[in-house]
């Protein structure tokens, strides 16, 4: 599910900021929802891999600044992902436009799977 919820976040990132952000793929709508997929692996795979190691070296950079700084390591996570979906030809994300551009769009990719996944049913909660 949480897959999902980050394709539709990259989506609706794409939609709000289609100058900047761009999914690449073929041509037609089945190509375009496999790509919003395998970007959005890529993604939680860096998210997954990356992410911690990168928190453990910035700990004090998020102490000194009250978690500010995750803005920063969560553009860090999407340009990451732009530079892995790149190695393909077919398939892949750009974001142009420069560092805050990566910012904006990875806040808003963030936020979106936060408000998607409250959405989502608890497997815990449904065994009660």
């Amino acid at each position: 599910m949480r897959i999902l919820a980050t394709a539709f976040a990259i989506w609706l990132t794409t939609v709000l900021f289609a100058d900047h952000v761009e999914v690449v793929s073929p041509e037609g709508t089945g190509p375009y929802l496999l790509a919003l997929v395998i970007i959005a692996v890529i993604y939680g795979l860096v998210h997954a891999i990356v992410k911690p190691l990168v928190n453990l070296i910035a700990l004090p950079l998020y102490i000194l600044t009250l978690g500010l700084v995750s803005l920063l390591v969560n553009a860090l996570m999407l340009w990451i992902t732009t530079l892995l979906t790149g190695i393909f030809d077919s398939y892949g994300l750009t974001v142009t436009g420069g560092f805050w551009w990566f910012v904006l769009a990875a806040f808003v990719i963030v936020v979106v799977q936060l408000v998607v996944m409250a959405f989502v049913p608890d497997r815990a909660r449904e065994k009660k």
